[in-house]
């Protein structure tokens, strides 16, 4: 089994790229996916996400009201350390359970937007980096995601620099190019991978 961290800034197209990875053989574990699931109606995670914020980040229907959360922790680094306790631990041993339960062979890709933020990237066989220009990815969230401009500065902002993110990569994708020529440069990194993944390990 070879495991890649694959991480880029918001807006880059990392979600793109592991789509492509994914139809090649890929096995993917979405960390923005499992931090839902681990904060779903009933599940331990909520009632401790309750425990310490308090009912009124419920929804309605009993659910997680996330920006309602998020506008509570965004600007709170105290509140946003006791959130990410409480999450984290819980997306890290779902994320083992699901890499336990890939193939021998497997490439398990692990799509994780704040690797580099946190420092995992030794966790990892390879680390993937996404990578796209300032005004590319200020782009893609004003034009398909709908962001205002300063909000979609903020949260670029908010994230590890370009530099720091390429300082940590086995490999770079660039995404500043047209879908057809990130096609093929994800086809030479996946054949790179497969090679990886079959390569003997040392003892």
């Amino acid at each position: 089994m070879l495991t890649v961290g694959l991480t880029g800034g918001i807006g880059a197209g990392k979600s793109e790229v592991s789509q492509l990875l994914v139809e090649r053989g890929a096995v993917l574990i979405d960390a923005d996916r499992i931090a839902r699931e681990v904060v779903e109606p009933g599940t331990p995670g909520l009632a401790a996400v309750v425990e310490a914020f308090g009912e009124e980040i419920l929804a309605e229907d009993g659910s997680l009201d996330r920006p309602r959360l998020g506008a509570l922790v965004f600007n709170d680094p105290d509140k946003l350390a006791t959130l990410n306790s409480i999450v984290h631990p819980l997306v890290g041993a779902r994320s083992r359970e699901l890499e336990e339960a890939a193939p021998e062979d497997a490439v398990v890709v692990h799509d994780v937007p704040l690797l580099t933020e946190n420092g995992l990237a030794r966790l990892y066989d390879v680390v993937i980096v996404v990578d796209a220009g300032t005004g590319t990815q200020l782009d893609r969230l004003v034009r398909l995601r709908g962001m205002s401009e300063e909000d979609a500065r903020a949260r670029m902002a908010a994230q590890a620099t370009r530099e720091q993110r390429r300082a940590v990569a086995d490999i770079v994708i660039d995404n500043d190019v047209p879908l057809d020529a990130l096609e093929r440069r994800v086809k030479e990194v996946w054949a790179d991978l497969v090679r990886r993944a079959r390569e003997p390990r040392p003892e």
